[in-house]
């Protein structure tokens, strides 16, 4: 079977913490899954069936790919090295992005290695059609975030408001979408709450069309990942989702 004319990009699967910081992190272990994108590895990676997949084993919550590189505290506490998690928890017992040093050595390692096997997918691979920019977001807004306790969407695909891509093209993706994993009209969204961050910005039609996609976690988790018990994937769920997501991309490239 020839692969999927795309380029996955999963900036926020990862959960694990770098070496570099293993004696400044305070927060735990749930927390920093509370802020990741769990599971969504397991959904979206489609290896064997796409022309590439981009991924990380680091958590986002310690460096955050989909961030812009100079994104710091204390401007911005959510940031490309973050001050706090999506739900306002502390997560060094020091300023870690005061530390020059350390800091260009994080970007280094994590930040621009994984930017740069993007880029050298798009230019060795001719081939490519679209490149998504794959997520899953939490059931109802957290507390840093453009939609704090409102309820979120089944779905949600960031065109940079058609900066990143064709309205035609997010369109018709929103409609696949919608028959593939049998959503209302209302279920999947277009740029809201989430148009598209670092990634869907800097790729975006540059040179390919790039969108972002949200998938609820409500969908496959048995609990919220800040409940007391913590994350609990249903798996048999996840492997729904990603073999919703795989017709998805037939039915796009047919």
């Amino acid at each position: 079977m020839t692969p999927f004319p795309v380029l996955l990009s999963i900036p926020h699967g990862g959960d694990r913490a770098p070496s570099e910081l293993t004696r400044h992190i305070v927060i735990s272990e749930q927390a920093m899954l509370a802020d990741s994108d769990i599971c969504t590895r397991e959904i979206y990676g489609l290896r064997e069936e796409v022309a590439a997949v981009v991924d990380t084993p680091i958590a986002r919550v310690y460096v955050d790919l989909n961030r812009a590189p100079d994104d710091l505290p204390p401007a911005n506490p959510d940031g490309v090295i973050k001050r706090l998690s999506c739900h306002g928890v502390e997560i060094y017992r020091d300023d870690v992005w005061h530390d020059q040093s350390l800091v260009h050595t994080l970007l280094r390692k994590y930040y621009y290695s994984y930017h740069r096997n993007i880029q050298a997918v798009l230019q060795s691979r001719q081939d490519l059609e679209l490149m998504l920019d794959c997520h899953s977001m939490e059931a109802v807004g957290p507390v840093i975030g453009p939609d704090q306790g409102s309820a979120r969407p089944a779905i949600c695909l960031g065109s940079r408001y058609g900066g990143s891509c064709s309205a035609e093209m997010v369109q018709r993706l929103a409609a696949i979408m919608r028959r593939v994993f049998e959503l209302r009209e209302d279920q999947v969204t277009i740029d809201q709450p989430f148009a598209g961050g670092y990634i869907t910005r800097r790729y975006g039609n540059n040179p390919l069309p790039c969108i972002q996609i949200e998938i609820n976690r409500g969908l496959y988790l048995k609990a919220d990942c800040g409940s007391e018990g913590g994350a609990q994937p249903d798996y048999g769920k996840v492997s729904m989702l990603r073999q919703q997501f795989r017709y998805a991309l037939a039915l796009f490239f047919a």
